[in-house]
């Protein structure tokens, strides 16, 4: 990051495999959060999970993240909530109140203040609130009644994290994304709120408070939804290469090779990266 800093004013940065991998941070991250701090740099953190910010901000302190760096939090979770307490948007106010929650009960917090009932059986709900699977271990197809049942009753659904997969300790588990994709494949319709969507950048960019695009750049480790959505924002992507593409990229040694690697992933992925970094290190 030392030869990036001067490029940028401000940073977009992502959480899961750039900060930390849902137990432990990165080694180098604080250091150079700290450092980006004393340059005078500017950070958001922009999150996928399907929580609300306060959530994520106690989660990251208790990783050892000083609570300073914490502070400046956007997530899906939080547009998402946002979306359903305000029911401004004609999709979002036909929903109904009544919803099957597809995910675990620690994203329980999205539900807080928003009036809605969750029921334990799909025939019940009047949409689907998918915030990923109930448990780690969880494929697409454990899911694929439930999702087939959906679809046949023109169930809507809300997709909290479009992310397809994250490593979490590791282990490289499914995320909400995976499951909306099989229910679109089955003819459900899903809402997504998160990256690569433009939208919930607008919402970084005023916390930013930086006028010029050129100035920023968005820092994760997902070609699919960070770099793309750097792109569909108009700001720069850097690749973290050590998270989600490390086992296609990690293979390639330094140099020639692996600038090459980095580039056709970049490529088949259509997204243009100004940049790529091994890890968020000084």
């Amino acid at each position: 990051m030392a030869a990036l800093a001067p490029a940028y004013d401000g940073y977009v940065l992502d959480l899961w495999g750039v900060i930390h991998d849902g137990v432990n941070v990165f080694s180098g991250v604080i250091d150079c959060l700290e450092r980006l701090e004393s340059a005078g740099k500017r950070f958001v953190m922009l999150s996928n999970a399907p929580r609300r910010a306060a959530a994520i901000a106690d989660g990251m302190v208790a990783m050892g993240i000083p609570e300073r760096f914490c502070r400046a939090i956007v997530s899906s979770g939080e547009a998402t909530h946002r979306e359903l307490a305000a029911r401004r948007d004609p999709w979002y106010a036909a929903l109904g109140r009544s919803c099957i929650h597809i995910g675990p009960a620690r994203d329980l917090n999205l539900f807080e203040g928003l009036g809605l009932t969750r029921v334990p059986d799909i025939a019940d709900a009047e949409f689907i609130m998918n915030t990923g699977p109930w448990r780690d271990e969880e494929q697409v197809s454990d899911y694929e009644d439930r999702l087939a049942e959906g679809a046949r009753r023109h169930l809507k659904m809300v997709c909290v994290n479009p992310d397809l997969e994250v490593i979490r300790g590791g282990k490289r588990i499914i995320c909400a994304g995976a499951l909306a994709r099989r229910y679109e494949e089955l003819g459900g319709e899903v809402r997504y709120n998160g990256k690569p969507y433009p939208e919930i950048y607008g919402v970084c960019f005023e916390m930013l408070g930086i006028a010029d695009k050129r100035r920023i750049a968005a820092i994760g480790d997902s070609l699919r939804t960070d770099g793309a959505g750097a792109n569909a924002a108009g700001i720069d992507a850097v690749l973290v290469t050590g998270g989600l593409h490390g086992d296609e990229l990690g293979r390639v040694p330094d140099g020639p090779a692996r600038a090459a690697a980095i580039a056709n992933a970049a490529e088949r992925a259509g997204v243009r990266l100004a940049a790529a970094i091994p890890r968020l290190a000084w």
